[in-house]
């Protein structure tokens, strides 16, 4: 997903290649954004800052796989989280020509301190206001970040520690 821009889907071209479906989660603590930076060990946008991100992947639904990568990625399990939000969903461009389908999500969480696994070397939580200033961010984070941020605050609850998917 390197590259990436918005296309309005009227604008998209007839010979437009679509990449692939993914999911893509804004994780705030204390009102700061979370920032990931990708390990070299990740076939895409190593050494670059990041949301979590994850391949929308079987049958799973995309809520449902955007709380299994925070998971994964952070350890952070939807019990950890005081807000969920599902976000907008984004048609994004790289820079060949093709679409990726990005279902937005925002999360909220009290911990501070998160266990990364191999796909990120280091977090920073980052004001918003920081955000642009910050060196080394994949290009397409910004419409990320301005389409799950303008969605409003972040609705208590919303997430169903039930989900066995997302527990383990």
């Amino acid at each position: 997903m390197n590259e990436l821009y918005v296309r309005a889907p009227a604008q998209r071209a007839l010979q437009t290649v679509e990449r692939g479906t993914v999911v893509a989660v804004v994780l705030i603590w204390r009102g700061r954004i979370g920032l990931f930076k990708r390990s070299c060990q990740v076939g895409h946008d190593a050494g670059l800052w990041h949301c979590i991100t994850g391949f929308a992947e079987g049958e799973n639904s995309t809520q449902v796989q955007a709380l299994r990568e925070l998971f994964e990625e952070t350890g952070l399990s939807v019990a950890e989280l005081t807000g969920f939000r599902i976000g907008p969903v984004l048609d994004l461009e790289d820079a060949r020509g093709g679409v990726w389908r990005v279902h937005t999500f925002r999360a909220e969480t009290e911990r501070r301190r998160l266990r990364l696994n191999w796909e990120h070397d280091a977090y920073r939580w980052v004001r918003p206001r920081f955000v642009d200033r910050f060196d080394g961010k994949v290009p397409w984070l910004r419409h990320v970040l301005s389409a799950v941020l303008a969605s409003g605050p972040t609705r208590v609850g919303h997430a169903h520690p039930s989900d066995a998917a997302t527990r383990r």
